[in-house]
């Protein structure tokens, strides 16, 4: 078969990933020289921890299970199977972290509640205070600004991989071909809409209502720590973003501890990992009221900057990096994806918000079965 992939973000690429791996030939078209969206503008954390238990827990572990097989295939994706330590310091995050080891699904997400001894044993550049730190050994990360890279090199290996970037899809022509903004006609078996958060266009001809929202968020990127951070950190207020970790603590937790004013104002959690080359990418904060600002706001990188100092217990390297990105995300935040047949052979896939990263290969995976890959 000949599919025709539209986007070369994550979500597109892990298409266009499952399509040549089951023997088809791809053509892929991008907007852009490259991609420039949420897919190089996100931490490359693979997060199990906190997924809603059900559908999208089964969903990113099945994608935690894809991206080691894919990473052990493609070195320059930067996998590592680090896991992640959240970091309470309150005795109301201590009881949301102990509420969830003792969860349904803590077995699956390889949970493990340590002392602080116990965590700077696994991550001994977390030098501050926090009271003990929730330990998901199932989380990883990979290097988001090149994984895209990495794999199109293996896909232009096959043979059977066209990228065409630099180009925009206008509309879709007779059955299953699409008219892109050369005037080129590409025709193929089945054509996947991977847009991201591009949803005007032809994505909102061919979907007027569709049920997907735009969410920006602001991270930054340091120069090298100057030593190794072994896991990825978040900290308590990542429970209040994550749905697996809802019951009664966690609504005690809203009650009786707000969030400090500068994280409750932007939506905050911190979230933090280390890149190949040794700088923290560090975030992130929640925007969905649009028009969205056009500039980023320093106070949230002020109120990081101390948060992660506090937990580091030591000094940031200087700041490299500032920057926004968009996603785009379901309305009912309970859906993992938006997948939509809009025309006979022709799919449109979007709106995994924040799980974009951690769940595209086994969103794609999905995708080609329906397809009949």
């Amino acid at each position: 078969m000949r599919v025709i992939v539209i986007g070369a973000g994550v979500l597109g690429t892990m298409h266009a990933w499952h399509a040549i791996k089951r023997g088809h030939r791809v053509v892929h078209i991008e907007r852009e020289a490259e991609a420039r969206g949420a897919s190089v503008r996100n931490f490359g954390l693979i997060w199990v921890s906190g997924r809603a238990e059900g559908e999208e827990l089964a969903v990113a572990q099945r994608a935690r299970q894809l991206w080691g097989e894919i990473g052990a295939e493609v070195p320059e994706l930067g996998f590592r199977a680090n896991g992640s330590l959240t970091l309470v310091r309150t005795e109301a995050e201590l009881a949301v972290a102990e509420e969830a080891i003792w969860g349904v699904g803590a077995v699956a997400r390889g949970f493990t509640l340590l002392d602080p001894a116990g965590a700077r044993a696994l991550n001994p550049a977390l030098r501050g205070e926090f009271l003990a730190a929730l330990h998901c050994a199932r989380d990883g990360a990979v290097e988001p600004r090149t994984a895209q890279l990495a794999l199109r090199a293996v896909l232009r290996a096959s043979g059977r991989y066209d990228f065409l970037p630099g180009r925009e899809v206008r509309e879709l022509v007779g059955a299953r071909a699409v008219r892109d903004d050369h005037g080129e006609v590409h025709c193929g078996d089945a054509v996947v809409l991977c847009t991201g958060a591009h949803l005007g266009g032809l994505v909102r001809e061919l979907v007027p209502d569709l049920p997907v929202r735009r969410v920006r968020l602001q991270m930054m990127q340091t120069d090298p720590l100057g030593e190794q951070l072994t896991t990825s950190v978040a900290d308590g207020d990542s429970f209040r973003y994550y749905p697996g970790y809802g019951g009664p603590a966690l609504d005690a937790l809203d009650l009786g501890q707000p969030q400090h004013p500068t994280a409750a104002r932007h939506r905050m959690q911190l979230l933090m990992v280390q890149r190949r080359e040794g700088g923290l990418t560090i975030g992130d904060t929640h925007a969905c009221d649009q028009p969205f600002d056009f500039d980023v706001v320093e106070d949230s990188y002020a109120y990081l900057t101390g948060l992660v100092e506090s937990v580091l217990g030591r000094a940031l390297p200087p700041i490299r990096r500032r920057w926004a990105g968009v996603y785009a995300q379901c309305a009912d935040t309970a859906r993992v994806v938006h997948r939509q047949q809009v025309r006979d052979g022709v799919w449109l896939v979007t709106g995994p918000g924040g799980r974009g990263m951690t769940c595209s290969p086994a969103i794609a995976e999905t995708t080609a079965d329906l397809l009949g890959l």
